[in-house]
């Protein structure tokens, strides 16, 4: 399939810039993948589409407040540093993006907080805006991750157009969130409150973690036609023998295994055996998901709303189908459901 069909009209007054009040109170658009058939529901009503020894397969990567603001030294100018992971070995390293790019090179020192409590130098140039920086930090290393918590900010999208707050801090994550390293919150599972995943468990569904950190690569353009020519970035991902068991004994015994996210997708889709099972695995995948993939594992999909020509949005099309997907789609604009991170949801079965 082409990039050009996956182009639609999305009004912007539907890319959601808060939160719901209440996370089970989103909205959850159910496709069913049979008969066509399409129902506007909460989400907390997620609950009457999933039985006893179902099992929900949930992404628990913790997203860190990765958007820094620095001073460049002697001009003073103002820098965005969004930090994209943190480099192997003891030296503080960390891969970022900068911004304004063209002001930063190579040896230029970077002054965090009002009182400059952290100091960075460029040490090499990644991509165009892409540098590798060192915190010049002598103290403990716990005193150091405060700092980085303190200075950074939470990681709104570009397309929230507002400042974040202390409430975005809470609610740009999961309830479930435990392993720190995503920059993009795994954003269906923030739908779950605690409260609804009791509920669940009441009711006998199980919840399988896994962990994958999601990058920036989510939001990166695609910027060929072709789709099978797009490269996605590496993101680390982390599947447990607990994870698999759980799974593997609901596809065994004919029960229902439903991925919260499309980063939860794509981990499973980069671990399975043969004969269509998941395996514990600890890796970087680059698994680019579009049209005409046949799934191993999962048979039901929890997923957000999502931007025109981006690859969540086509990899939910090939889980629904093409032509289902987009008719979803227009009936979420028709309806007025909120996009994006903070939107409402679809639960595809």
């Amino acid at each position: 399939m082409k990039l050009s069909q996956f182009i639609f009209d999305l009004p912007l007054n539907l890319i959601a810039q808060h939160p719901a009040k209440k996370r089970e109170d989103s909205r959850l658009m159910v496709v069913h993948r049979k008969t066509g058939q399409m129902e506007n529901k909460h989400f907390r009503d997620i609950i009457e589409y999933f039985n006893d020894k179902d099992v929900f397969v949930v992404n628990n990567t913790k997203v860190f407040p990765a958007r820094m603001y620095g001073r460049k030294e002697k001009t003073g100018a103002k820098i965005e540093v969004f930090l994209l992971r943190e480099l192997n070995g003891p030296n503080r390293l960390w891969d970022v993006i900068v911004d304004p790019a063209r002001k930063i090179r190579v040896g230029n020192k970077l002054y965090f907080g009002d009182s400059e409590e952290l100091i960075a130098e460029v040490i090499d140039n990644t991509t165009s805006r892409g540098r590798t920086i060192k915190f010049l930090w002598d103290g403990l290393d716990s005193d150091f991750k405060i700092q980085l918590q303190t200075l950074g900010e939470t990681p709104l999208p570009k397309y929230i157009k507002r400042k974040p707050d202390e409430e975005d801090r809470e609610r740009y994550q999961t309830v479930y969130a435990k392993y720190e390293g995503a920059v993009v919150a795994p954003t269906a599972g923030m739908h779950f409150s605690k409260e609804l995943i009791k509920r669940c468990e009441i009711k006998g569904i199980g919840f399988a973690e896994i962990t994958l950190h999601t990058g920036l690569g989510t939001f990166r353009p695609i910027e060929v036609e072709d789709l099978s020519k797009h490269k996605m970035d590496a993101e680390y991902f982390q599947i447990d023998e607990l994870a698999c068991k759980m799974v593997n004994k609901a596809k065994q015994t004919g029960h229902r295994v439903c991925s919260i996210g499309t980063t939860t997708l794509r981990a499973m889709e980069s671990s399975f055996t043969a004969d269509q099972f998941l395996k514990p695995n600890e890796e970087w995948t680059n698994t680019f998901i579009h049209s005409h993939y046949n799934f191993n594992i999962a048979d039901s999909l929890v997923t957000n709303f999502h931007l025109p020509k981006t690859s969540l949005l086509i990899m939910a099309c090939a889980f629904a189908g093409y032509d289902l997907a987009m008719e979803a789609y227009k009936k979420a604009i028709r309806d007025k459901y909120r996009f994006f991170s903070y939107g409402d949801a679809m639960l595809i079965i």
